[in-house]
């Protein structure tokens, strides 16, 4: 199946600059299931939710349909990563517990993953759609600085999918009984190299260097490095997560 593919080039940046989730975030997902034989984590990128799924699960199965992610991916016991796609897993039918969906529901077609999740999964499995926004950055000026370049110089270079993640996926057809989650939020501690790492991940940041040259992007690093201060100084990054988590209901 193609996919659209806003991701491989950036694979070992990715890797090294993602924030991962709170252990909340697992933890409440797998109370809500029956079992906790497998759970399947679909576009796993380079395995950050994966490899704290398999705390609660006796094994994850990690797919992403592009191999170089997967050829990024965080080795961990008990993690099988393949290179699949969301709607076409290769899996079994009723073999999962849960089935995760991490910063990646978008890019799907839901209707066929639906269909997919329908019919891997067990009586009474979970499907969780993760997402988190735009990120908040500690200091008023670093703040300004990020807001600033993520709203008015890259966001005419965002996916159109990109949307939905700024909507927290409401929008976004979720055929199943839903769960109300608990607010959570990633948070991580990080310095000056770290979030420009991230920044340099985002596909807005790729397509708009393709368009008009990487001054935009210089622009952006140096005026952050003047309101960040000592850039080994760390400062407290946070993302709001949202979820969209039911039970999968069969005809």
């Amino acid at each position: 199946m193609n996919f659209k593919d806003h991701f491989s080039s950036g694979s070992a940046g990715y890797a090294a600059y993602r924030p991962t989730y709170p252990p909340t975030l697992v933890d409440f997902l797998a109370d809500l299931c029956p079992a906790r034989e497998r759970a399947l984590d679909c576009g796993c990128g380079t395995g950050q939710l994966s490899v704290l799924l398999v705390r609660r699960f006796k094994e994850v199965i990690a797919t992403d349909a592009s191999a170089a992610q997967i050829a990024q991916a965080q080795a961990q016991d008990g993690v099988v990563y393949r290179t699949a796609s969301a709607e076409d897993s290769g899996l079994p039918a009723s073999s999962v517990d849960l089935v995760t969906v991490a910063q990646a529901a978008h890019w799907l077609d839901l209707e066929a993953f639906y269909s997919e999740v329908r019919r891997i999964s067990k009586p009474g499995a979970v499907v969780a759609l993760i997402s988190y926004g735009v990120l908040h950055v500690e200091g008023e000026a670093p703040e300004r600085v990020v807001q600033h370049f993520y709203q008015d110089v890259v966001r005419p270079y965002w996916p159109p999918e990109r949307r939905h993640v700024e909507d927290g996926y409401r929008n976004l057809s979720f055929p199943f009984t839903e769960f109300q989650a608990p607010a959570m939020f990633l948070e991580v501690r990080w310095q000056l190299p770290d979030l420009l790492g991230y920044v340099d991940t985002w596909s807005a940041v790729r397509a708009a260097e393709k368009a008009a040259g990487r001054g935009l992007i210089d622009r952006f690093h140096a005026a952050l490095g003047e309101a960040w201060g000592d850039a080994g100084s760390r400062r407290r990054v946070t993302w709001p997560l949202s979820l969209r988590v039911g039970k999968v209901q069969f005809a």
